[in-house]
């Protein structure tokens, strides 16, 4: 298999090296999406908040993210604490 590119599988080396001068363009840049999709992929989401530890729910009305630390909290704690409490 192209290591590379992922989408064409070889039955030997000897197969592989023979169909290489064919497929070295598309696979390159089969290789550079591939690279640019990883490295621009959003992490997953934390799932609770990190004051009261309870599951967040997404959206405006459930959360809210401060500017000045990136942190995502629940509508409970930001009512409670207007100011972040991380950088205060």
């Amino acid at each position: 298999a192209c290591t590379a590119c992922k989408l064409v599988s070889y039955c030997n080396v000897t197969c592989q090296k023979s169909h290489r001068p064919k497929h070295k363009k598309e696979c390159k840049r089969r290789a550079a999406d591939l690279f640019d999709e990883a490295l621009f992929k959003q992490p997953p989401p934390k799932e609770d908040c990190p004051i009261c530890f309870l599951p967040l729910q997404f959206g405006p009305e459930y959360t809210r993210c401060y500017p000045c630390c990136c942190k995502v909290l629940c509508s409970r704690c930001v009512n409670i604490q207007p100011h972040c409490p991380f950088c205060r």
